[in-house]
């Protein structure tokens, strides 16, 4: 990710990296634009916008749609129930009529002129809220382009992402808004998207960190996104943010988390944390910094990643006084985990990253060069990764999600995100792993949905909206032939192998069968279509340039 300010006549670009370079002569960079100033000053432009949708994709919304004979999945924690028969008229669920019984019909009343799609045997859930999520992702460290904003949007949606957290307007802010409001008016093939823009790390004082901060919500900008600054002002805008009923979310970096780690920002009325940094170092009982190497270079991101996984054992046991104590107040302010542990996976084992399944079809060959290791292209560190340091992330992990499941068990808030298009990651199916993770992390599988919906839909403030099918709720839903509860792999794009007892041969089954945003019914086979359509053209024309 990048990011830049301006020092006196000199635009310096912050990179993924953490190097500060100079990019271009002096000129104002709109707030919320400092992030996309380095790629347009290096001559790339932004990512294709997403296309209007064409006539016949996504149909609705109906005056009256009816999903019938479905089992229900609510997103509140309750057990899976039906049949049922759901009411959707616009785009809000009217009604949900139950049997009562399993096995008894439901009792219904006049459909005529409805749209009734036939769910017996089915399985009914929330739309997904991807709380780190990034519209469209630069390339330009490694191949001077940026992926296709149409490529993600399907993607997510065809994988049940019906809202989606942009964390950090990596784009720019005013090109993420735009998607924001045509997605609002349904305009674009794509989820609901909440925006938050991604704070400088250098600013002259904490008043300039204000009037920046009021200038984003002038703009638009549902939230803030920290990576790092220093503390005064990442307090007073956090603090200028709550005035202004604005979001905040906090990646804490390496360069800056011994001035701010999880506990500090917490302090300061964050809402979210992201990934993993900073709460190690908040549970640090013996020592004050990470045990560096001393030839450690932060810039170099094998040293940067690699060192990182040997980091929680650095921090409090679980179960100590110290490990309680950051826990309790956590949880005493009502703070959100949002893990993501899908984005580090590769950590602990490349190879069933770098050949997941989907790549083929799915990944076009642009992201696919982005993915291989490369020093000038950020996630992309794999340089010299050992067996060593495998079984470090691996260990890693293990402390990681004892934490997580614990302040889950305690009450604490943990949501669910992807940050994919990173370390082999795939929009959408990053985000199914997301959810098989949380499940190894030892969540039940509901709790795993209620991460995935109701409480991303209350760290978004939304939880009036989305996040439980309930009456008066906006119809955003999951339709599909297979029990996600049950097995979480029919969740993907790529479906699921599974031995057909009748014919004893092996068979793929799964894949969602429709999304449904806003009331609006996208048949997500058709979506997963697209993009393999895409992903072929992509080849075609890079093979056609060869010859």
């Amino acid at each position: 990710m990048n990011a830049a300010f301006r020092i006196g006549g000199m635009v310096i670009a912050v990179l993924a990296t953490g190097l500060y370079v100079p990019v271009a002569a002096a000129q104002t960079v709109e707030p919320g634009e400092e992030a996309i100033a380095p790629m347009l000053a290096a001559g790339i432009p932004q990512g294709e916008p997403a296309p209007d949708r064409p006539e016949g994709e996504g149909l609705g919304p109906y005056d009256r749609l009816v999903i019938r004979g479905a089992t229900l999945i609510d997103g509140t924690g309750a057990p899976p129930f039906g049949p049922v028969d759901i009411v959707v008229e616009g785009n809000r669920i009217a009604d949900i009529k139950t049997g009562g019984t399993a096995g008894l019909p439901v009792e219904r009343g006049d459909d005529d002129g409805a749209r009734v799609i036939d769910a017996d045997g089915m399985y009914v859930l929330p739309g997904f809220v991807d709380a780190h999520a990034h519209l469209s992702v630069s390339l330009h460290g490694l191949v001077g382009t940026v992926t296709p904003a149409e490529y993600v949007l399907k993607l997510w949606l065809a994988h049940g992402v019906t809202t989606a957290r942009d964390d950090g307007s990596i784009m720019g802010l005013g090109w993420t808004l735009d998607h924001k409001h045509r997605s609002e008016r349904n305009e674009i093939t794509a989820p609901r998207l909440r925006v938050h823009a991604l704070f400088p790390e250098r600013m002259e004082n904490t008043d300039a960190a204000r009037r920046w901060v009021r200038a984003v919500k002038r703009r638009g900008a549902d939230g803030l996104k920290f990576i790092g600054a220093a503390p005064d002002l990442i307090a007073a805008a956090i603090d200028e943010a709550k005035k202004l009923e604005m979001k905040t979310a906090y990646h804490h970096s390496q360069i800056s988390v011994t001035r701010v780690n999880v506990l500090d920002s917490a302090r300061m009325g964050l809402d979210s944390m992201e990934h993993w940094y900073g709460l190690p170092e908040a549970l640090f009982d013996d020592r004050r910094i990470q045990d560096y190497p001393l030839d450690y270079n932060y810039a170099n991101e094998q040293d940067r990643f690699g060192q990182a996984g040997r980091l929680w054992k650095q921090a409090a046991s679980p179960g100590s006084e110290k490990w309680n104590a950051v826990m309790d107040e956590l949880l005493e302010l009502d703070f959100t985990i949002d893990p993501t542990f899908t984005i580090y996976e590769a950590n602990r084992d490349v190879n069933r990253a770098r050949f997941a399944p989907w790549h083929e079809e799915y990944t076009l060959p642009t992201i696919e060069r982005f993915y291989s290791p490369n020093r000038t292209a950020h996630g992309s560190y794999h340089f010299d990764w050992t067996t060593q340091d495998e079984i470090e992330w691996k260990h890693n992990y293990r402390i990681w999600m004892q934490f997580v499941n614990e302040y889950k068990n305690r009450g604490g808030r943990v949501t669910t995100g992807s940050d994919s298009g990173f370390i082999y990651k795939l929009f959408g199916f990053g985000y199914i792993r997301e959810l098989e993770l949380l499940q190894e992390a030892g969540f039940h599988p509901l709790e795993v949905v209620q991460a995935a919906t109701m409480n991303g839909a209350q760290l978004l403030g939304m939880a009036d909206e989305i996040g439980t099918v309930e009456l008066g709720k906006k119809a955003d839903l999951i339709i599909i032939d297979e029990n996600p509860i049950a097995n979480f792999k029919v969740l993907y794009g790529t479906g699921h192998m599974r031995l057909n007892d009748e014919t004893d041969t092996a068979e793929q089954v799964g894949g969602i069968n429709y999304t449904v945003k806003d009331g609006i019914v996208y048949d997500a086979k058709q979506l997963l279509a697209d993009v393999r359509r895409m992903v072929a053209d992509a080849k075609a024309r890079e093979a056609a340039a060869s010859e």
